[in-house]
């Protein structure tokens, strides 16, 4: 999209999966977590709001459809999904998968100790099947 580009910091903190209709698709390099983003590409879209009417209710599909797809995966019991912008103002939505076994169970995932990325092979296996599972979404 013109103008769009994703913010430094979730560029450092993500693996990217692909562009959906209107979101870029980024899984959080966090092994301890199914932790998927979407990030509208929009130049300086920050708000819901920012959005055009037709791209919110674009979003909110784009949401549901990576829920459904994570809450399939083993051992996810609940989909949380949040977007908060206070460290990183671009507008971006977190998906993610949660249990009661998950390292921040009953609380948030932020701030529940050091992030564990994942090793070069499993992160490519895991995005390679997450891309998989989610081509329907995503664009060429």
């Amino acid at each position: 999209m013109p103008g769009f580009v994703l913010d430094e910091r979730l560029a450092a903190d993500t693996i990217a999966l692909g562009d959906a209709r209107l979101s870029r698709l980024l899984l959080m390099n966090d092994r301890r977590f199914p932790w998927l983003i979407l990030v509208p590409r929009r130049a300086n879209a920050v708000e819901l709001f920012d959005l055009a009417s037709e791209e919110r209710a674009l979003l909110v599909e784009e949401i549901a459809q990576v829920s459904k797809k994570l809450s399939q995966r083993v051992g996810v019991e609940k989909i949380n999904v949040a977007a908060l912008g206070n460290m990183v103002r671009q507008l971006h939505v977190h998906v993610i998968g949660r249990a009661k076994h998950d390292a921040a169970w009953p609380g948030p995932v932020w701030g529940a100790g050091a992030r564990q990325p994942y090793e070069a092979a499993d992160a490519q296996r895991l995005s390679d099947e997450l891309a998989e599972a989610m081509a329907h979404i995503l664009v060429d």
